[in-house]
């Protein structure tokens, strides 16, 4: 593994579980990270099977790469997942037999300091998840209107004190450029005027920025659909999501596939008329155990979630 920083896969056996994997299956994992997802579908797939998986990170790509140097049942592309049909063409795959999601920022990009996603450590500002292209937070910042800045910590940090830090950070930078995580969590700091128990207070602020730098949300919505539509009759979508604004997403769009058209009560029609949804959910959302939560703390707020596609064809309207 890259660099020493671990990565204890959150809901491992669970999210695997979940894609009922055939082995000669054809399955995508949209977010390698370090391959723990990746792994273990592999270990389930028979000689014929075949996983392709997505990373943005050159890091996660690395070590993706060392294992597709052995492993020719495997493929990865450094690319986003909101890529996923093109990508999915250009390699020459139609229908796929499962597709994994495990959303939001490794374990690895948090604990190396490097990386600027964490106010734990004094780094240069950068907060990108591919480190080759896109601006940075610090070059955000430094150019980013204050009603724009405010709208993103607010839009994507839920921060109460938004208005207070973007007045800051457009003061501030005014002087001096801000381009270290210290600088802005300092900065923050002094603007949130009362604190969530065992929370600092930068944190809804930079995971704010961080969504907005990688435009999490924005891939989000755009390969849903993406996805969904390429799994065959049986195939399974499992997503693993990590903050409210994210299952926010995957839920209410599983929620759209999977509900059967309604028609208003005066409408004479048989059940067997009305058409079918293209999707259905299957069981409950899951999350991390308590053992699971003691040993990985981070495994607290995930919230897996699982369809299937049905023999229904889309419906026109469906996303």
């Amino acid at each position: 593994m890259s660099a020493g920083f671990q990565h204890v896969t959150v809901l491992l056996n669970e999210a695997v579980a979940a894609l009922a994997i055939r082995p000669d299956g054809v399955y995508v994992d949209c977010t390698f990270g370090r391959g723990g997802h990746s792994r273990a579908i592999l270990a389930q797939l028979g000689p014929s099977g075949r996983l392709i998986a997505f990373d943005k990170d050159p890091q996660a790509v690395a070590e993706a790469e060392r294992l597709a140097a052995a492993e020719p049942r495997f493929t990865i592309v450094h690319e986003g997942f909101e890529t996923f049909a093109r990508e999915l063409d250009r390699l020459g795959v139609g229908m796929v037999d499962g597709v994994l999601m495990d959303l939001g920022v490794s374990s690895p990009q948090i604990d190396d300091g490097s990386r600027g996603f964490s106010f734990r450590f004094d780094a240069p500002l950068d907060m990108r998840m591919d480190t080759t292209r896109g601006l940075t937070a610090a070059e955000w910042l430094a150019e980013a209107s204050e009603a724009d800045i405010r709208e993103v910590i607010k839009t994507y940090g839920e921060e109460r004190f938004a208005r207070q830090i973007a007045a800051a950070i457009v003061a501030t930078r005014a002087e001096s450029p801000i381009t270290t995580t210290r600088e802005l969590a300092g900065l923050v700091a002094k603007n949130v005027r009362t604190r969530e128990p065992g929370q600092d207070p930068a944190t809804r602020t930079f995971q704010a920025i961080r969504i907005y730098i990688n435009r999490e949300l924005d891939e989000l919505k755009a390969v849903l659909p993406q996805a969904a539509r390429r799994l065959a009759a049986g195939g399974r979508l499992a997503v693993i999501a990590f903050h409210s604004l994210e299952d926010r997403i995957v839920k209410h769009y599983l929620k759209d596939v999977s509900s059967a058209d309604e028609l208003p009560s005066w409408v004479a029609v048989r059940a067997a008329d009305i058409p079918a949804a293209p999707m259905k959910l299957v069981g409950k959302a899951v999350k991390a155990g308590e053992e699971e939560v003691r040993a990985n703390p981070r495994s607290r707020s995930a919230i897996l979630r699982v369809a299937a596609r049905t023999d229904a064809p889309w419906r026109e309207g469906d996303a």
